[in-house]
């Protein structure tokens, strides 16, 4: 059995990699720079360096390989995210078209399924298609807002704001990226799913913004309020910042278009998983902003 696994050294592929190797699964990565493989598994994995947008060497590293857990490596912030995400993906479909790859297990995102108009989301949605018409077997995981999001948040977290472009009162799933690895590994290793297959991994609770304020200031032990901001404002602010026209509208789109989408996936045992995020909150989340304000005070 070869699996491959991309940007293995993710909050997800990191996950996915441990599990596989103490299955007694040697799982071959695709890495840029192999030095920032955990030293601990560097010589337990079958390492394949190189770009993940160049077409030749994802279609040589993905050769023979029985299953590929795929996971979009595009930045948010080119001019055109979209197509960029679309173009590193050709590699992996055209090896599934031509029977290299028998299946793929694909890191897509609620709001996929809208096929248009969710910002950097959409190219997901493409992917999504692109892998169904090769005729390989093909799983979409669907997940929910990213517990580890809030680690992009640390400045604003410290001062006690919480921002958000999405509609603080109205509950979304939020997902432990540890969990999703759970859920990747276990479906990498299953040998009986065929065809098309669709799974939401949506977190243990949906959560509102408010509701996760509330969460955080019980593990922080101080206040943390919600700050919401308009579309009009976020756009402004990323091009205030510098980014072209693509990445602005890749980026502002995602919360535009999903803050009152209700998943195609309902909640239920197949898309619930275990970790809160009190309890991601605590281990992850807390030791940061500690050493953060360690570091301010002995400045």
């Amino acid at each position: 059995m070869t699996i491959v696994v991309t940007t293995p050294t993710g909050h997800v592929g990191s996950r996915v990699v441990r599990l596989l190797l103490q299955a007694g699964v040697r799982p071959r990565v695709l890495v840029r720079d192999p030095a920032r493989l955990d030293p601990a598994t560097r010589d337990l994995v079958d390492v394949r360096t190189g770009d993940m947008t160049d077409t030749a060497f994802v279609r040589e590293a993905t050769a023979g390989a029985r299953t590929v857990f795929w996971v979009d490596p595009t930045p948010h912030t080119g001019t055109d995210p979209n197509a960029a995400s679309e173009r590193t993906a050709t590699g992996l479909v055209d090896a599934a078209r031509a029977g290299d790859v028998a299946r793929v297990v694909l890191l897509s995102s609620v709001g996929a399924e809208l096929r248009g108009g969710a910002g950097h989301i959409d190219a997901l949605g493409r992917i999504e298609e692109s892998l169904d018409a090769t005729g390989a077997d093909t799983l979409h995981l669907r997940c929910g807002y990213f517990f580890s999001n809030l680690l992009l948040s640390l400045d604003d977290l410290a001062r006690g704001v919480l921002t958000t472009q999405f509609r603080p009162e109205r509950p979304m799933a939020w997902v432990d990226p540890r969990d999703i690895g759970d859920v990747v590994a276990a479906r990498l290793l299953a040998e009986d799913w065929k065809g098309r297959v669709v799974q939401g991994v949506h977190g243990p609770e949906d959560l509102s913004f408010v509701q996760v304020a509330e969460i955080l200031t019980g593990v922080l032990g101080r206040p943390v309020r919600v700050e919401a901001v308009g579309d009009d404002d976020v756009r402004a602010a990323l091009g205030s910042a510098g980014l072209p026209p693509g990445a602005v509208e890749a980026i502002a789109g995602m919360a535009a278009s999903t803050r009152d989408l209700t998943p195609e996936q309902p909640r239920d045992v197949l898309t619930t998983t275990p970790t809160t995020l009190a309890a991601w909150a605590y281990a992850r989340l807390r030791p940061m902003l500690d050493e953060a304000k360690g570091g301010e005070a002995a400045a």
